[in-house]
């Protein structure tokens, strides 16, 4: 019986990227949903405020969440209800509106990223090895 050759030590740096990205992402979504729970919340609703750093459309916010503009829709409809966010006509496109937080949006929004910075699967690296992560994950996601 021939035997297989050994697999290359590319595949495995391959694998194991995969799986230890995949565990860490697990490990942020976990927090996340930590955090959701703390502040009564989705984990959607907590990514939708993470992400609303400025006035944007729906349709940026659905791109920085990763997720379809319905879905995008359905989290600010819940936030508007609780009065975090307001819809208001976009300055330049007639057809878009803006998405604005509310002071009380803006209140809900500093205390969930000060949740999200405590105890953060982040925080087991030093302040510039965070950096060094995030340009690399950058340069990787560039082309896409």
């Amino acid at each position: 019986m021939a035997q297989q050759p050994a697999p290359a030590a590319d595949d495995d740096i391959d694998r194991d990227v995969c799986k230890l990205v995949h565990r860490f992402v697990q490990r942020l979504d976990v927090h996340v949903r930590r955090v959701a729970e703390d502040v009564g919340m989705t984990a959607s609703q907590v990514v939708a405020l993470r992400e609303l750093s400025e006035p944007i459309t729906a349709r940026e916010l659905a791109a920085r969440m990763a997720c379809e503009a319905s879905n995008a829709t359905f989290v600010l409809d819940r936030l508007e209800g609780q009065e975090l966010i307001e819809r208001r006509p976009h300055p330049t496109d007639r057809r878009a509106k803006q998405i604005v937080l509310t002071p009380a949006g803006e209140r809900a929004r500093a205390g969930v990223l000060d949740r999200l910075g405590a105890h953060s699967p982040l925080a087991a690296l030093a302040g510039d090895r965070q950096e060094s992560l995030r340009d690399l994950l950058r340069e990787l996601l560039a082309d896409g």
